[in-house]
């Protein structure tokens, strides 16, 4: 176990893309093992524990992301010695790919999703939607996915019209609709911001008695990253893998949004949108108590100002409380 730490605690930052991708699968033979999955796609495994994480990832959230550059299913392998599939694409594909389709017949095949008490699919966005697409090889396992597309096939989301790119890509076959894949699933938690339109509607189609839809409005458009901020991504998998996550127990994770300066200005620019002064000094005057935040200091000097020159009501007690 040490041995292995220590070779995933070394860094591959700094690394250009081909020598990146030879060093990553050096270290995953070591470790495990390493399968090319057609031109834009591999898959890596490190066999630990009895309870297995399977990523999906792309090549670019890897090196943009993780500090040293290495898929975020490592942090785990580390922190709790879980075993760990990674599907790694480059770029963003949604996993469409013949190739993976029958990499995943032969784990099937094989019995390997057998061989772990517990299985979790993790991924975000296109990699979320492939997370639930493929959770159906392994019936019974949970699912977390951050703002996962159910689908872009065009006659289900054509709504949607953010990935032109893909709209000749075959959606109808294989590990298609991802929405009905999870049915074979114990659980699934769909994590998403209700104030971003088009991930609102794609979360509304993963409606089942199975899943859990987890609202996280004014986070925005990059919960991920949101949740590597305020550090609950890695506690949140951590109770999804040992069968402890639900509603209560991520909301009261959650309360760390109340730190979270993304989440803080996307509320502050809501209540100035929708002309609720009042509550936008409180929410001001509560962060400038419990940080340095200039921002919201000045726009507390402004809403001040302006509640003295009568622009708005500035309520008795509230008029009290500030003297």
């Amino acid at each position: 176990m040490r041995n292995l730490v220590n070779k995933l605690e070394t860094p591959m930052t700094g690394l250009d893309a081909a020598v990146w991708k030879s060093r990553l699968i050096q270290l995953t033979q070591e470790l495990g093992s390493y399968r090319a999955l057609g031109k834009n796609h591999f898959a890596t495994f490190i066999q630990q524990t009895p309870t297995l994480l399977v990523t999906f990832e792309t090549v670019q959230g890897i090196r943009a992301l993780s500090s040293t550059a290495q898929p975020f299913g490592f942090d785990m392998v580390r922190a709790r010695n879980w075993s760990h599939l990674c599907i790694i694409s480059n770029g963003d594909t949604w996993f469409r790919d013949p190739a993976i389709y029958a990499y995943f017949d032969e784990l099937i095949d094989e019995g390997f999703f057998d061989e772990f008490q517990r299985v979790l699919f993790y991924g975000a966005g296109p990699c979320g939607y492939a997370a639930a697409a493929y959770s159906v090889a392994s019936p019974g396992s949970t699912v977390v996915v951050v703002q996962p597309q159910a689908t872009l096939d065009a006659r289900l989301a054509e709504w949607d019209p953010r990935f032109p790119e893909m709209r000749r890509t075959s959606f109808r076959d294989r590990f298609g609709y991802a929405p009905d894949m999870l049915d074979a699933a114990q659980q699934a938690f769909v994590l998403y911001d209700p104030r971003e339109e088009y991930d609102a509607m794609h979360a509304a189609l993963f409606a089942r008695s199975n899943v859990t839809r987890l609202r996280l409005p004014f986070m925005g458009a990059a919960l991920q990253t949101q949740l590597m901020d305020m550090e609950i991504l890695y506690p949140l998998l951590t109770l999804a893998g040992l069968g402890k996550l639900d509603a209560r127990s991520f909301y009261r994770m959650y309360r760390a949004r109340r730190d979270n300066v993304n989440y803080l200005r996307n509320l502050m620019g809501h209540l100035d949108k929708i002309e609720r002064p009042y509550l936008n000094m409180l929410l001001c005057r509560n962060v400038i108590t419990r940080k340095n935040a200039p921002k919201f200091r000045r726009r507390l000097d402004q809403l001040e100002k302006a509640a003295e020159d009568g622009e708005f009501d500035f309520p008795a007690d509230a008029q009290s409380a500030a003297q």
